[in-house]
């Protein structure tokens, strides 16, 4: 069985709306796609429904108004943390000296409740991953596939035509189109664009 990235962004569509069940005031993941391959050490650096619970509270956080990061997103305050809480997810003691409260696991209770999406997004992701593995040698995939980085890289700006913009690893918005959710259109990096032009 091999999974392809539309089909590992529905399941990841799909735990997402497992987790709004509980809380119902999650907004709706906008481009699930968005996760995969995306590597940020404040948020974790491999993809799991830990990793994306890490990411509803931020969601629950912006439709609470509430802000949880400073340090351009890097640092998770308290506000992250009682949210993190409300969740199922537990953390150290201490906060971390650069990343804050980031670094949480989930409880006990939270793990037997999510049981079953945990399983089903552990297949998605192993089938995603053999999937992936199997490239040719052919297949460009960039400096970081060739230093064993996590997927991560430079992330750059990708624009929509309404003006808005997000930061983006390129190969990420390769993948799938992000859309925008203020116009409804692709997110698109203009320097890509220009070029092609000309």
């Amino acid at each position: 069985m091999s999974t392809t990235p539309p089909v590992l962004a529905a399941e990841l569509a799909q735990a997402w709306a497992d987790i709004q069940r509980h809380h119902p005031e999650l907004p709706d993941l906008a481009a699930p796609e968005s996760l995969i391959g995306e590597s940020s050490s404040a948020c974790g650096h491999e993809l799991s429904f830990e990793r994306l619970l890490h990411e509803a509270v931020h969601g629950v956080a912006a439709a609470r108004g509430v802000r949880d990061t400073s340090r351009a997103g890097r640092y998770h305050n308290r506000r992250f943390l009682a949210i993190a809480e409300e969740l199922g997810l537990d953390h150290p003691e201490e906060p971390h000296p650069s990343s804050g409260f980031s670094l949480v696991t989930l409880t006990p209770e939270a793990k037997r409740r999510y049981r079953p999406t945990i399983e089903r997004l552990q297949r998605a992701l192993k089938a995603h991953t053999a999937a992936t593995a199997t490239d040719s040698a052919r297949t460009f995939r960039g400096p970081a596939a060739r230093h064993g980085s996590s997927g991560g890289g430079v992330r750059v700006k990708a624009v929509c035509d309404c003006g808005r913009n997000v930061r983006v690893v390129p190969s990420v918005l390769a993948q799938a189109p992000i859309v925008c959710g203020g116009c409804g259109k692709p997110f698109r990096i203009p320097e890509v664009v220009g070029a092609v032009a000309s």
